[in-house]
């Protein structure tokens, strides 16, 4: 009897699985994918997508697992699911099953995950870290078998500056030691989710799968990987985020779960781009509607937070790639253009499970008053209260580049003196450029004196600094502004490249040294504690010449930043403030060291950065 119980037990067991395989591809979709046990929010919302699914009755028995609600749209294909997660909810595969009247039409394993270690007070990016900018398709192409993916619409085309050129998230593992060893401390990627686009997928900011690595870059398991080992680099991992928009080839536009899902009753309206609208007391109604619920191209559906199914999809998107990532920071794109409200409760949900993480918002506006709106503590006139701690710093970079145009440090020094306006202006994130500008070195005239300077600055004072790649080696791209020449490939990230920086095989001798400038500085940074928590201390502009101090009780920085043609003497009694008797210290760029006695001699279009005794 023994071999025929052990083959009915076979039979079963394979019986089972097959009903099992069977059922579940009803449900061709359930996101967030899986969880994990122990969040502080005890919340979890599951979207449910399949086929007529709407009529059945979702059941749970796991210890722990409870179902709140259920919820149904008026779409057939979607079940929301309200589930609430005890504290001592333990990791495993917790069944749910579908029922059909008293019959199983399906089931589905939803899987609950150990979290790591210490998750909850992971520490976000920070005065002492320097972000390398990269955009992905550009930088370094290490897998050419994922070029072209069956399935995806854009194909690669390396000739064509607005098409996928390759690069991947293979690549950027490659360049880890690379990024480490030049001495940068964070990379904040582009977007690498899907962007299943018929054309100019490669930027990444039409995301089609808002869980899913495009395959083109990889997988959800190399970006996990890449992270991990940055870490073990001591670089950290910032994701660049969309909650404004998707693309327009997003599985779920097809079938959207509600009407409002996207904001101008799903057809396209042009947002008016009026950023301003959200703090002008005088701004009409209908002008803010537009700035919020218009869309910025057709390709781009503006998504309507205000439905608190999207809204917790959202949200809950955001904590699955911080917990499966194990992410250091986000940068939050267009971050004024969604729900204001929605953006303050994103911002605050994040946090409140990750205390001591780090977000930066994009608001580009030149007007400092703009900018600090969106910062939390600052105190707005209308009551709006935020809870973003870091913001992009774009008033400081228009007049970082205004001044070396014009010769002239008054611009960028009375900018700072604008910081008063800020609840915490050392969180800002400080950059030369970025992926939607002209690229530094072009911004000033291919003006290498000038790039040295600009450069020194951005990187002591005070704020958090943000480099772009290839800054490294004075990309550029002079009398354009076309995105596909700003975002050029990376020399030596193509197999058969002439130049190649990682090596410095090609790169010309001004190149190499605007490397090694870079190099010492960010390396010489990692120690530099009064860079990381202290105060700066600036003096007006005089002669061309901007000096500013940066000290805390462990170390005082003297930067002397001379733009004029001649060298310039400089009387150290007008720093008494800074230090009242002789001192001595040492040049980090040149390694010399200069008696503070009387006078310091600033040589023509030269940083001075001096470490104090």
């Amino acid at each position: 009897m023994k071999p025929i119980k052990s083959c009915l037990a076979v039979l079963c067991l394979l019986l089972f699985i097959s009903v099992q395989g069977f059922s579940q591809e009803k449900i061709d979709r359930v996101e967030p994918p899986f969880w994990w046990a122990g969040m502080k929010n005890p919340n979890l919302q599951l979207l449910i997508h399949g086929d007529n699914i709407a009529h059945l009755n979702p059941q749970i028995q796991y210890k722990g697992v409870a179902i709140e609600r259920v919820i149904k749209v008026k779409k057939p294909n979607y079940l929301f699911l309200d589930l609430k997660l005890d504290p001592t909810v333990k990791a495993g595969t917790c069944p749910i099953t579908f029922l059909e009247g008293d019959k199983v039409a399906a089931t589905y394993a939803y899987e609950l995950l150990v979290r790591k270690k210490g998750s909850a007070e992971r520490q976000g990016f920070n005065n002492a870290d320097v972000l390398y900018l990269i955009t992905p398709d550009r930088f370094v192409n290490a897998n050419p078998h994922n070029d072209n993916v069956a399935g995806l619409k854009e194909q690669s085309n390396r000739s064509f500056k607005g098409g996928r050129h390759g690069g991947d998230i293979a690549g950027l593992e490659k360049s880890l030691d690379y990024i480490a060893d030049m001495g940068f401390t964070a990379i904040w990627v582009n977007p690498v989710l899907e962007n299943d686009q018929e054309e100019y997928s490669y930027h990444g900011y039409s995301t089609t799968d808002f869980y899913k690595v495009d395959s083109r870059f990889g997988s959800n398991e190399a970006y996990q990987s890449l992270s991990q080992n940055a870490q073990k680099r001591g670089v950290k991992m910032i994701m660049d985020m969309i909650v404004n928009h998707c693309g327009s080839g997003h599985w779920w536009m097809d079938d959207l779960p509600t009407d409002d899902w996207l904001n101008s009753t799903g057809k396209y309206v042009q947002t008016n781009h009026k950023k301003s609208v959200i703090q002008d007391p005088h701004g009409a109604k209908i002008d803010r509607d537009i700035f919020v619920d218009g869309w910025f191209v057709p390709t781009m559906p503006d998504l309507n937070q205000r439905n608190r199914l999207l809204a917790n999809y959202l949200t809950q998107n955001s904590i699955w790639w911080i917990e499966y990532a194990d992410l250091a920071g986000i940068r939050m794109d267009t971050y004024p253009y969604p729900d204001m409200d929605y953006m303050s409760e994103w911002t605050a949900s994040v946090m409140s499970e990750y205390p001591h993480f780090n977000i930066v918002g994009e608001e580009w506006n030149g007007n400092p008053a703009i900018v600090s709106y969106w910062q939390k503590g600052k105190q707005n006139p209308n009551g709006y209260t935020s809870e973003l701690k870091s913001l992009m710093d774009f008033p400081v970079q228009e007049k970082l580049v205004e001044s070396l145009r014009n010769g002239s440090w008054n611009p960028v020094y009375e900018m700072l003196a604008n910081d008063f306006l800020y609840a915490d202006p050392d969180n800002l994130v400080i950059f030369p450029d970025n992926h939607d500008m002209n690229r530094f070195y072009a911004s000033v005239g291919e003006d290498f004196a000038k790039f040295k300077l600009g450069l020194a600055f951005t990187l002591t004072t005070r704020g958090i600094p943000q480099l772009y790649y290839g800054t490294e080696i004075l990309m550029s791209n002079p009398g354009h502004g076309d995105h596909g020449l700003i975002r050029g490939d990376f020399p030596g990230g193509w197999e058969g490249d002439a130049i190649n920086a990682f090596t410095g095989k090609g790169l010309s001798a001004q190149q190499k040294a605007a490397m090694a400038f870079t190099k010492k500085i960010l390396n010489w940074r990692k120690t530099a504690s009064a860079l990381h928590n202290g105060k700066l201390l600036h003096y007006v502009p005089e002669r061309q010449t901007y000096v500013y101090f940066r000290h805390n009780d462990q170390q005082k920085i003297m930067v002397a930043l001379n733009m004029g043609e001649a060298e310039q003497e400089l009387d150290l009694s007008r720093f008494s403030e800074a230090f009242s008797t002789p001192r001595s210290g040492k040049d980090i760029l040149t390694d010399k060291v200069h008696q503070l006695t009387s006078s310091l001699k600033v040589p023509a279009k030269t940083a001075m950065i001096i470490e104090l005794d």
